[in-house]
């Protein structure tokens, strides 16, 4: 169990499992499409402030500007994490009709056995494309769904999960799909993967489909459960025009944080199998410097009330092994949701999710008044510090 793991009744853990982008060292693709060296840290470099107070350029605390390639990244990771309560790390896993992408990273890991660190996968399995948000503008990597590529991408899968550092749900090996919305036939697919999996013998899958659009049939289609992929959904507050100081070249959204865990908190659940999803924070224009979206608001703190929240519900909700909470992310950094140390909050992030991990077993209501949220510039947006 991860230190600081909250129990049930029953003695099982919530487990909280972070998201986990490995685009932080180079393949040649990227330099093809991107330009000679490019990784994920190419964008967070470049951010520029948008408005007084924005916090851009985010720069890396004590882990740095990684690459991947290096072992010893994988291991401070997983001991960060583990030290702060998170149980384990989904790999974002690209496989195009039998081609991968950004696979070193967790092929270096299986074949290394180190660290010893839970993990499961969730297929991205959207085209690859010159536009940073999915839409399919110029395809560089375009996703298809040939007859008999289901059959071979679940033999890749099958290679992860008889990994012993698997993440299994009652034995059930999880496994997340990004976008089944996009997957033709899904019933068909799924039943296909479940032949697979009694042939194979390494478990019947525990299939969780992403809250990204149209994944309303997954349940219907055979997968077991659904997980909430913030800030999809999200219903936002436009506050571009009372930020002081805005760039007159902006194009995007600015939100409020504060609004979102609203949002999440007085969502109607009840028995649905949907699993709780939070994030710190969230500021794409690394990625999309003018049409990005950013979430005004966020706090170590705010993001602990909502985090243990979660876990509340998690705990009310679930039984046993199915007390599964996702953070996104561990290290989206050119999407500004990283758990991750940076320069100004150190690991306050991370602490406030050990607390929520360790808190959430607590009296039913413990809770109290929302935080406030964080500043931007001299003063905070009107209706955003003020509860909205």
């Amino acid at each position: 169990m991860s230190a600081g793991a909250t129990r049930g009744a029953d003695g099982v853990p919530v487990r909280a499992i972070a998201f986990y982008l490995p685009q932080y060292h180079r393949i040649p693709e990227n330099d093809r499409w991107w330009g000679e060296g490019f990784t994920e840290w190419t964008n967070v470099r470049r951010a520029k402030p948008l408005f007084p107070g924005h916090e851009q350029p985010r720069v890396p605390g004590s882990l740095g500007y990684y690459d991947l390639t290096n072992p010893g990244v994988a291991d401070a990771q997983a001991a960060l994490a583990r030290s702060y309560g998170l149980h384990g790390f989904c790999y974002y896993f690209y496989w195009f009709n039998g081609r991968r992408l950004l696979e070193r990273p967790l092929e270096d890991m299986v074949a290394r056995g180190t660290p010893d660190f839970p993990f499961c996968v969730c297929w991205a399995n959207e085209n690859w494309t010159r536009r940073w948000d999915g839409l399919d503008s110029d395809v560089l990597m375009e996703q298809r769904y040939d007859p008999g590529d289901s059959e071979r991408l679940y033999d890749e899968f099958v290679r992860l999960f008889r990994d012993p550092r698997y993440i299994r749900v009652d034995g059930r090996p999880l496994l997340l799909v990004y976008k089944t919305a996009l997957i033709p036939h899904l019933a068909e697919t799924v039943a296909l993967w479940r032949r697979r999996a009694a042939a194979s013998g390494a478990g019947d899958p525990f299939l969780v489909a992403c809250e990204t659009g149209g994944h309303e049939a997954a349940l219907a289609a055979g997968f077991d459960a659904l997980v909430e992929f913030p800030p999809h959904r999200h219903h936002a507050i436009w506050l571009n025009g009372v930020v002081p100081g805005l760039d007159p070249a902006f194009e995007g959204v600015l939100t409020s944080y504060r609004f979102q865990v609203i949002q999440s908190l007085r969502r109607e659940v009840g028995r649905e199998r949907l699993l709780r999803c939070v994030f710190p924070s969230w500021d794409n224009t690394p990625r999309q410097p003018a049409r990005g979206t950013v979430f005004v608001g966020s706090s170590p703190e705010l993001f602990g009330y909502w985090s243990e929240a979660m876990v509340r519900d998690t705990l009310a909700r679930f039984r046993g092994e199915d007390r599964l909470l996702f953070v996104n992310a561990w290290n989206e950094w050119g999407e500004g949701c990283s758990l991750e140390p940076d320069r100004r909050y150190g690991t306050q992030y991370l602490e406030a999710m050990r607390i929520a991990l360790a808190r959430g077993s607590g009296p039913a209501d413990p809770l109290g008044a929302l935080p406030r949220c964080a500043t931007v510039g001299t003063a905070a947006p009107a209706g955003v510090a003020a509860g909205s």
